[in-house]
């Protein structure tokens, strides 16, 4: 780890190793998809600190994990609401991204599965819809 801490450019190469996943913006912020929903993106709102990693979790894990280690992670107002925590990069281990990238990634990749594309299904209910 150097001395200014981990960067998205981190994040970008461990995230997009896991299955599924794709790079894209999020308010013009980079993030990671999986299955097209965000699992982790660069905090932008001004009530983050900056150079701060939200990453997608149930609300007991991220209270477990700020109880545990606040120096580390943090929620703040505008977050407060949202299932996620915020990691402070600059005080972050490779090791422990990795992990945290993993929790982020199966939490979204478990409320939003990949679906199987069938036309045959959307032809279907285009011919029940006009058929009322």
């Amino acid at each position: 780890m150097t001395s200014k801490g981990l960067t998205f450019d981190d994040v970008r190469e461990i995230g997009l190793t896991l299955p599924n996943t794709t790079e894209a913006t999020a308010w013009g912020s980079p993030c990671l998809k999986v299955n097209g929903h965000r699992f982790c993106a660069i905090a932008i709102n001004k009530s983050a600190e900056p150079n701060s990693l939200g990453l997608h979790c149930d609300f007991a894990t991220r209270d477990a994990m700020i109880a545990e280690q606040p120096e580390l992670y943090y929620t703040a107002p505008h977050y407060e609401n949202y299932p996620c925590v915020l990691v402070r990069l600059s005080r972050l281990r490779r090791d422990v991204l990795e992990d945290l990238l993993r929790m982020a990634h199966r939490f979204v990749s478990a409320r939003h599965p990949k679906r199987a594309k069938s036309r045959s299904t959307s032809r279907s209910r285009r011919r029940t819809r006009t058929a009322r």
